[in-house]
């Protein structure tokens, strides 16, 4: 017997809705696009018509019947909007980063279990076709014994742009925006480092949040370096994995976003597969030969949670794996503010 569509509410109605979460929720049969709060109901009315618009998050989290709520409102209410969510038995997807403070997200964590829900954040990125090609040459041991993961999430954005995430004073800036990205995919690929050294810095004249980071994650027996600025012009360096077998260099973006921007409908194994002139290249000793890239796949991020919801299996990303990249970007403003290399509490 084929299950019924969850009914699915999004809070916000801005780029990361309708270029992340709306294409997904009216593409796969799991879920029925039910309600969205937004300024802009007008908006809603034509483009969604058998959609409930609602004018605040408020209103719908207390009048709508959706099981599932996706918050992309700014990140400074993450804990208030999923707080309400869960207090009235919604199901819970978060944008990325979770919150702000990690006191928030433990008692978030707290809250899903008693409420009995599924609480998850959105870090898509796991689902990068790049992220999952590196993935792979570390699991089949092409690379051989990593001995340097290097990862960056590089714009040239010099001039500060009148928007909440470069403008907001609490979960502002690209640490939180880009480098929790980062973060959970080295957390996802090598777990919880031992101590971790961080630069944190503010840039761009008249920044007020962080526009430039630089984490150094210190293994055993190898070190994760994790980049974002708003100076790179040129083409910009996305994986640099370095090993005892070789090494793996990628240049540019997961298209994903891109096409998604386009109108591109995820409704095909191949809408994300990249170019022969997007592939990255392995080099070893010899030789070195250009590495078809795995194909990227956020659906799976929400045919996962369908099963979650329904109780077949675990949410795909844990609250409590992104709990994790909340405490290490505390840690990362605590390493750049000491100026020294710190700890990993376990």
């Amino acid at each position: 017997m084929t299950s019924a569509p969850i009914k699915t509410a999004v809070i916000g109605f801005g780029f990361s809705a309708k270029t992340f979460h709306i294409p997904f929720i009216t593409s796969l049969p799991d879920f029925e696009l039910s309600a969205i709060s937004t300024s802009k109901t007008d908006d809603v009315r034509q483009q969604w018509p058998q959609t409930q618009p609602f004018a605040s998050a408020e209103e719908l989290l207390e009048q709508s019947d959706a099981d599932l709520v996706i918050i992309t409102a700014p990140n400074d209410v993450h804990f208030t909007l999923a707080k309400k969510a869960l207090e009235n038995d919604k199901h819970v997807i978060l944008e990325k980063p979770f919150v702000t403070n990690s006191s928030e997200g433990k008692a978030l964590i707290e809250l899903a279990e008693k409420k009995q829900r599924v609480l998850s954040v959105y870090h898509n990125r796991r689902w990068d076709g790049d992220f999952l090609t590196v993935k792979k040459l570390i699991e089949e041991n092409q690379i051989g014994e990593v001995k340097c993961f290097e990862s960056h999430f590089d714009r040239f954005r010099p001039q500060v742009r009148q928007r909440w995430r470069e403008q907001a004073s609490v979960g502002g800036g690209i640490l939180f925006d880009l480098g929790s990205h980062l973060i959970d995919q080295a957390v996802y690929l090598f777990g919880v480092p031992n101590a971790l050294t961080a630069q944190c810095e503010i840039m761009r004249e008249g920044s007020t949040n962080i526009d430039y980071f630089h984490l150094v994650f210190h293994y055993p027996e190898h070190l994760a370096i994790l980049h974002g600025d708003l100076y790179s012009a040129g083409p910009n360096k996305r994986f640099s994995v370095k090993g005892s077998k070789g090494s793996y260099e990628k240049y540019g973006l997961d298209p994903q976003e891109e096409r998604l921007i386009a109108g591109v409908l995820p409704i095909t194994d191949d809408w994300s597969e990249e170019t022969d002139s997007q592939y990255g290249t392995f080099y070893n000793m010899e030789d070195s030969e250009r590495v078809k890239t795995q194909l990227g796949c956020y659906q799976h991020y929400f045919s996962e949670m369908a099963k979650a919801i329904r109780g077949e299996q675990q949410p795909p990303v844990a609250a409590s794996d992104a709990l994790k990249t909340i405490e290490l970007i505390e840690l990362a403003m605590e390493s750049s503010r000491l100026g020294k290399t710190l700890a990993v509490a376990k």
